[in-house]
């Protein structure tokens, strides 16, 4: 269980007389197996958690449950409520050590049992990062967050060929698979921005200028599903059967399989683009895709393929 989320499940479980299984799968946005596992981890950890079946049931806590939140700072708090982070985002955020801090106060104001296993944070270490990776260049969520939390107006160079200078009203950073984002209005329109791909920005003497009943949230929802659904162009291809594992990681719910059409050597799906340009994303996978329509498409392949020839052929001996 990641500390936020122990922490948001015990303000539940302290603030409420009785509180469903499903309400709390819910409000932390897990499944029901992952919420049965993180209230058994409680009872093994010593915690009173009980739960009751019917009607008027549901999981309680009784007195005693040791979480006292008079011990935390504002900011420990604070950190503390962010959900969804993993530990490489919140030392991304410099929010780890805060949070830490602040786990440790709560855990150790539980009783210590005989026998006691060691604590998994003592015979346990993950590191999220991929092998080899490159320290990303451009912005850090931590240079930028501060600017964010003022409530100002930025204006940034984005590493873009359709845009580069931009002055944008922030809502707050979003991470996503892995991936920082900058969430933001830009001329009254949503738009996300990688930040390794914001190369320098600075903040405009001006504050923000949201559109109302906008939050961070709402505008990151909107914009993933403007992502996932909607799209200029629709991909027809057959991919090798040892590709498709990593072309499923890769695009997501935009690749379509199609159920019908599968032999031994590759799978008919459809992979949907938000604009032409972007099905240069299946270049890395060479000849384990062919891509059979829209003209366009292969066209466009074709030139990306041939540029590229041209770029590495053997320069001329004089």
């Amino acid at each position: 269980m990641t500390p936020d989320r122990f922490f948001t499940l015990m303000l539940l479980l302290k603030s409420r007389d009785a509180v469903t299984t499903q309400e709390l799968a819910s409000a932390l946005g897990v499944s029901l197996r992952t919420i049965t596992r993180d209230l058994n981890w409680l009872r093994d950890a010593g915690l009173p958690v009980t739960a009751h079946r019917g009607r008027l049931g549901g999981v309680t806590m009784l007195p005693g449950s040791g979480l006292d939140l008079t011990r935390l700072t504002p900011g420990e708090r604070d950190h503390l409520s962010l959900t969804g982070l993993d530990e490489k985002q919140r030392a991304e955020l410099n929010a780890s050590v805060e949070s830490r801090r602040a786990l440790s106060k709560i855990v150790a104001t539980q009783p210590r049992r005989v026998h006691e296993l060691l604590p998994l944070t003592d015979v346990v270490h993950v590191d999220s990062r991929p092998w080899l990776q490159t320290r990303a260049s451009g912005t850090t969520p931590a240079s930028l967050i501060g600017s964010v939390r003022r409530g100002r107006r930025l204006r940034i160079e984005y590493d873009s060929p359709r845009e580069s200078c931009l002055v944008v009203d922030p809502y707050g950073l979003f991470a996503k698979a892995g991936i920082w984002y900058l969430v933001a209005d830009c001329a009254q329109v949503p738009r996300m921005y990688r930040l390794e791909r914001i190369t320098t920005w600075k903040e405009v003497d001006q504050p923000r200028r949201i559109r109302e009943n906008q939050t961070l949230a709402t505008v990151a929802a909107a914009l993933i599903d403007q992502w996932e659904h909607n799209h200029a162009i629709e991909v027809s291809a057959t991919i090798d059967q040892t590709q498709i594992e990593r072309a499923q990681r890769i695009f997501g719910q935009r690749l379509v399989p199609d159920d019908h059409e599968e032999s031994a050597t590759g799978r008919k799906v459809t992979i949907r683009f938000l604009h032409l340009e972007d099905v240069r994303a299946l270049l890395p996978f060479g000849s384990a895709i062919t891509v059979h329509g829209p003209t366009e498409a292969r066209a466009h392949l074709r030139d990306l393929a041939t540029n590229l020839a041209h770029h590495y052929a053997p320069s001329p001996t004089s």
